[in-house]
């Protein structure tokens, strides 16, 4: 019997050397430096270009679609095996103890956006893939590790991928947690627009707050007119004596600058940061500001501060399978005049849909003169713990970590795992390692993602070999 801990360990320093050369790529999505040639910007590109030259030098096929999505293929098959990961990242934000991407190692964890999500448990999985190929091993059916380049927006490179290129028979995706993710709620945002008319003593100039919709804001800044500094200062320190984020207010002329700062997180579970951009509106919606701006604080002040689970919306919803309807405030912007708009980015299990959301939704807005429109979503995700695909995977993580006990599991994120309707999520976060997805000093211990080799080894040995 092979002992792949012992194999995993054995790939660690080249490993890690590639991961940092790939976690060094600053690959955010930037629609404003996209081409013809580069859809999503060049960063994303550049670092799907070094995978897959670093896949075709460990002797892979490879092939790169429009500079959005690409793979690296093993064997041949009837069927495919499919192993979906991906090069871009978070926007970094601020607040990092060492620059996000320049990584560090220290206390035996790897510090840098991506080391979690998901460069770290990617190369991981392709570590994987490539060392049972070096050892000899030959895949009955075809494998291929295909990387999207915008997972952390509208997932454009994989769906690509699906429509040029035949359909997965099953796989998984390394960008979630152990021990399997089998299901997964729908995911979907919905817009909130306001007019931009101010009504009161003090006008609301700007408001701005958050970096995407599947994340939770760490900082928010207005400005406004009108107030008075000793006042502003007054409320100001009062409020922030009551909350766990932090703010100031600086003064230019008869202007006002306040801003906040709180704790990012992923949006699929919105409890675990402390939302900037709410926590100022609920500061802010005590001013005299009225009209539209008025209206604006007031449903991001009131109505959805603190209230991931929609309960001032009398929307709370939980299905007994695939748990608790959740509402992230990813996005809150505002200009005098121009108006206002929110992204609600709503994690839902079956037994509701969209539409119900919104026209709970629609019963505040309406009151508050506000226009609601969805974007494009997805549905409920689930794949059954008896496929063979799920029983495989799961005794990987058993015989490997030594947790018999170990169950499948239904979450709020959303992976490319749910684009293959036999398609999962697995690894490579442990119960026992903190979260950091979409935070600030994002990191994965290195014992980890070994393990994770190790995992991913011993799993796709047993869907190639069966």
């Amino acid at each position: 019997m092979v002992n792949w801990q012992a194999k995993a360990q054995e790939q660690q320093e080249e490993y890690i050397n590639d991961l940092i050369t790939m976690m060094k790529i600053p690959s955010v999505r930037d629609d404003a430096q996209a081409t013809d040639e580069f859809p999503l910007g060049p960063e994303p590109a550049t670092a799907l270009k070094v995978f897959l030259e670093m896949a075709q030098q460990d002797g892979f096929k490879v092939k790169n679609i429009d500079n959005v999505v690409g793979y690296a293929q093993w064997g041949e098959g009837d069927e495919t095996l499919a192993i979906l990961a991906h090069v871009d990242v978070m926007p970094a934000g601020n607040g990092w103890d060492t620059d996000p991407f320049d990584p560090v190692i220290k206390d035996g964890n790897i510090y840098g956006r991506g080391a979690s999500d998901d460069k770290g448990p990617g190369m991981a999985a392709y570590y994987a893939m490539k060392t049972l190929k070096d050892m000899g091993v030959v895949p009955n059916k075809t494998v291929r590790f295909i990387v999207g380049t915008d997972e952390e927006s509208n997932w454009t490179g994989m769906k690509r991928y699906f429509e040029v290129e035949p359909a997965p028979t099953y796989g998984f995706s390394p960008d979630a947690s152990f021990p399997l993710i089998n299901g997964e709620k729908g995911n979907f945002s919905l817009k909130v627009d306001f007019k931009g008319a101010n009504d009161g003593r003090v006008k609301l100039v700007s408001f701005d707050s958050g970096l995407r919709p599947n994340m939770v804001p760490r900082d928010a800044e207005a400005v406004i007119e009108g107030g008075e500094l000793t006042q502003l200062t007054q409320a100001l320190d009062e409020y922030l004596a009551q909350t766990s984020v932090t703010g100031k207010v600086i003064q230019d002329g008869e202007q006002f600058t306040i801003s906040f700062v709180g704790k990012a997180a992923h949006g699929m579970e919105p409890k675990n940061g402390d939302n900037a951009g709410t926590y100022l509106a609920n500061f802010l919606k005590h001013q005299d500001i009225h009209g539209d701006a008025g209206d604006f604080l007031e449903f991001v002040g009131s109505y959805l501060h603190v209230d991931s689970r929609l309960k001032n919306f009398e929307l709370d919803y939980t299905d007994e399978l695939m748990g608790e309807l959740t509402m992230n405030v990813g996005l809150m912007n505002f200009k005098a005049e121009d108006g206002g708009q929110i992204d609600l980015n709503f994690r839902y299990p079956q037994g509701i849909t969209p539409n119900d959301i919104q026209v709970g939704i629609n019963k505040v807005t309406d009151k508050l003169h506000a226009f609601t429109y969805q974007l494009e979503g997805m549905v409920p995700h689930y794949v059954s713990t008896d496929d063979p695909l799920v029983v495989s995977l799961m005794a990987s993580y058993r015989e490997i970590t030594g947790d018999v006990d170990a169950l499948p599991e239904v979450v709020g994120g959303g992976t490319y795992g749910r684009m293959m309707e036999r398609g999962v999520a697995f690894g490579a976060l442990f119960p026992h390692t903190p979260d950091t997805m979409h935070q600030v000093n994002e990191f994965q211990p290195v014992d980890d993602l070994i393990t994770a080799m190790a995992i991913y080894m011993d799993g796709i040995n047993r869907l190639i070999t069966d």
